[in-house]
């Protein structure tokens, strides 16, 4: 067997109820969500296991709910003694990868991705900017349709490199929807907006990432433990220097996910286990390496199938 890689997922798989079942019949997995709720002063756990989905949804509470759920769900998977070499998160999963890997402690993380989310909300107002996806279309013609649009006065960037085929581009409204209809003309099979509340991981959340710098000078970040593999870079990083830099990065920069991907598999990554709600990062991976394995684990029943095919290879 080769090297074990533990995912962690971003914002959009917030679901109502997701980690519920677990905290019900789990103390380790309850006391996680106690913990959040302790740190930020309010219900959280309430919010995420009856909702509404509406206000799960919102920035300021998706970041710290998806946060919260992924490390419960970890603190249970943990039991079982299976460890990762390399550990990574899609956008916001970063920071579940950094709990992780024993570089943030998880109450100065849900702590910073609140105010993160916050930030990232006041940047631009409503319905300024926007995100989409676009499907079937090489990255290097994107970047070209983008490069010209935003040269013309309306920003648009690459946001998130998902995989082979799927990129999604975030800017201001005007520019997202010129870049759309040129990505179309140049190529694109498809180009599907997404009902976001902003920019992100575009130029127009620096001032975001500004006044982000603040708060991460506030919280104790350390070298890690287990290597993680950062979003900006696509590279290893264990440097506690360097995390405070490629967060405040992370921002207004591209999520390189598909690179990272390859990364951990050029790293001898053949097992790639998803921990948190849904399994969005596990298909990702399955389209850029079939052959990889992945498990995603969300509830007991989907952690119970992955350690006994995990510990039946160890074997």
């Amino acid at each position: 067997m080769g090297k074990i890689a533990f995912l962690f997922p971003g914002q959009g798989s917030q679901t109502v109820g997701m980690g519920k079942a677990l905290a019900d019949a789990e103390q380790s997995v309850s006391e996680t969500f106690k913990k959040a709720d302790e740190v930020l002063g309010e219900s959280l756990s309430n919010l995420i296991f009856e909702g509404p989905q509406e206000k799960l949804t919102l920035t300021t509470n998706a970041q710290p709910a998806l946060l919260t759920t992924s490390i419960a769900i970890l603190n249970y998977f943990s039991q079982f003694g299976i460890k990762p070499d390399y550990t990574a998160g899609h956008s916001l999963g970063e920071y579940s990868a950094l709990v992780a890997s024993e570089a943030i402690s998880f109450e100065d993380a849900v702590y910073a991705v609140r105010k993160r989310g916050e930030f990232m909300e006041e940047a631009v107002p409503n319905g300024e900017g926007t995100m989409a996806a676009v499907l079937g279309m090489d990255r290097h013609k994107l970047m070209d349709v983008t490069e010209t649009v935003t040269s013309g006065g309306n920003p648009v960037q690459l946001a998130n490199l998902n995989c082979p085929g799927q990129i999604v581009i975030s800017g201001s409204k005007l520019g997202v929807e010129e870049a759309s209809v040129k990505a179309k003309e140049a190529g694109a099979k498809r180009v599907i907006p997404l009902d976001v509340s902003g920019p992100f991981h575009s130029s127009l959340m620096k001032p975001a990432a500004e006044r982000y710098e603040t708060i991460l000078e506030k919280i104790a970040i350390k070298n890690a433990v287990i290597p993680v593999i950062g979003n900006v870079t696509a590279e290893p990083m264990t440097d506690a220097s360097e995390f405070k830099k490629r967060l405040v990065e992370q921002l207004y920069s591209p999520v390189l996910w598909e690179d990272s991907v390859a990364k951990m598999l050029e790293l001898g990554v053949d097992t790639f286990i998803e921990i948190g709600p849904g399994k969005v990062l596990s298909g990702l991976v399955k389209k850029v390496d079939r052959s990889a394995k992945t498990f995603a684990i969300y509830d007991a029943e989907t952690c119970a199938a992955a350690v006994a095919a995990l510990k039946e290879e160890m074997e």
